[in-house]
């Protein structure tokens, strides 16, 4: 039974989920979902009960101290509340109901209508759920994020994408199709990780989902350090590569491949929509000059840093980074998470390459581990 005490009422709500494990490269959803929840100081009004949904050999409960008193914390989704403060000019203002946590082991479909359980009897119109997967993306590279939706209409009206996905799916999937199915609007947000570089956190993913989630709510939201932590990131990567010439030679040939397949999208359409966001951001959080979404890499902006994300394949230690780097375009606008460097979808289980800067990324259960890679953004929708 769902109890809403001291929750207050809402105006215009939209609820945006995220799940750590397999629909979680580099962290990247669930860390966007995190900074909306600290940077607008959420509210926890509910959990869903660990026992009905999680395996706890799979996602073990934690033990901690409090005063000298042991806790225990369970793994659960939490849902918490923010308020906002208002939009983009002319606009409303907008509460969110926050969605956090671990992809469950067992009943999705319970877990599911538990979810939509919430999100009726709080009055929200619209659900948005947050992925990211490895693809075979270059790091100096805008990061691509797709929306993808089930509803035709909601498609067209919202510039998104309607599934064609058939395959294995996760937690996100499976959400958004009990959506479909409840007559609730729902969208997934994916983000494109590079698999060389898979170890979380990846801020610039992070930060790529947050300016597209921007964009579908039309909502200013307060970046903080998140563009700096994005530049730092991506010069950590660039003085991995520049250590290794193959990896370097492979990171070239993903920039050409992407370049090649981006020209057709250099439309006038796409450059006014870059226009519009940078207008009306201009007044809040400017961006760095010659980019459009502030992430210049700048010079020695690392230093003093740990790089401990970006390991030696050989050995697993982590590698010295070098003071040199490049300056490199970090921008993360949003592109087609579903189509690798070569314009081609992902399949199931892409090639990596023989060199790599990192490990093949989370497990399909608890992201602790090499494992399976998350599905291609479009699992789930019909």
């Amino acid at each position: 039974m769902i109890e809403l005490e001291g929750v207050p009422e809402l105006i215009d709500p939209v609820m945006i989920c995220a799940f750590e494990g397999w629909n979680d490269a580099g962290d990247a959803a669930s860390s966007a979902v995190a900074h909306l929840d600290r940077e607008w100081k959420g509210e926890v009004f509910g959990a869903l009960d660990a026992e009905d949904y999680y395996d706890f050999q799979v996602n073990r409960p934690t033990v901690w101290l409090d005063g000298g008193v042991r806790k225990v914390t369970w793994p659960t989704t939490r849902l918490s509340v923010v308020r906002t403060g208002g939009g983009a000019e002319g606009t409303p203002q907008r509460d969110l109901v926050l969605v956090r946590g671990i992809e469950p082991s067992m009943r999705w479909r319970s877990f599911c209508n538990e979810i939509l359980g919430f999100a009726h009897e709080l009055g929200v119109e619209m659900v948005i759920v947050l992925g990211s997967l490895l693809g075979d993306t270059p790091h100096t590279r805008p990061v691509p994020v797709s929306g993808i939706t089930s509803d035709p209409d909601l498609a067209r009206t919202m510039d998104l994408e309607e599934s064609r996905y058939e395959g294995p799916t996760g937690i996100v999937g499976i959400l958004q199709e009990a959506c479909t199915h409840a007559g609730v609007p729902a969208v997934s947000l994916w983000a494109a990780v590079p698999h060389y570089v898979s170890q979380p956190p990846n801020p610039k993913a992070t930060l790529a989902l947050l300016n597209r989630l921007e964009d579908l709510i039309d909502l200013r939201i307060p970046l903080g350090e998140l563009p700096e932590d994005a530049r730092a990131w991506q010069l950590g990567v660039d003085q991995l590569a520049a250590e290794d010439s193959e990896v370097a030679e492979y990171v070239q040939s993903l920039e050409e491949a992407r370049d090649t397949a981006d020209l057709p999208e250099a439309s006038g359409e796409a450059i006014a929509r870059e226009f519009e966001r940078y207008l009306r951001r201009r007044d809040g959080q400017p961006p760095a000059p010659g980019q459009p979404g502030g992430l210049a890499a700048e010079p020695g902006l690392t230093e003093g840093r740990d790089p401990s994300y970006l390991r030696d394949t050989a050995s697993g230690r982590t590698r010295p980074a070098r003071p040199a780097a490049k300056d490199e375009d970090a921008t993360g606008s949003p592109g087609d998470a579903r189509k690798d460097a070569t314009g081609n979808e992902p399949e199931g289980d892409p090639k990596k390459p023989e060199k790599s800067a990192g490990d093949t990324g989370k497990g399909p259960e608890d992201g602790t581990g090499p494992g399976r890679e998350p599905e291609d953004p479009r699992d789930g929708e019909s």
